[in-house]
């Protein structure tokens, strides 16, 4: 059941950035994840490519990260892609 909901969520993406983004194009990842160096850590490998732009903040009591990531991508499924890697980390929002 939960894959169903995913597969249609990642459908859904994939048309909407067919349809408004002109590829290939940089990509704002949002993620919001607890404050741990080591999902931190995680997220950042999955996203060490040339020309990645990755930034990170602490939330008011430091209980939470936020991370942004700007990559260019060539097509709507590398966005994909690497939203479905990031998924595998343990606590992780995806914005």
């Amino acid at each position: 059941m939960e894959k169903e909901k995913s597969d249609e969520f990642y459908s859904r993406l994939k048309e909407q950035l067919l349809e408004n983004t002109k590829w290939p194009s940089n990509y704002l990842y949002k993620f919001i994840v607890p404050t741990d160096k080591k999902r931190i850590d995680q997220i950042t490998t999955i996203f060490n490519m040339p020309g990645a732009v990755i930034e990170s903040k602490k939330s008011k009591k430091g209980t939470y990260t936020s991370v942004s990531i700007t990559v260019h991508l060539n097509n709507p499924d590398e966005v994909i892609a690497k939203y479905k890697e990031v998924s595998s980390v343990e606590g992780v929002i995806s914005l």
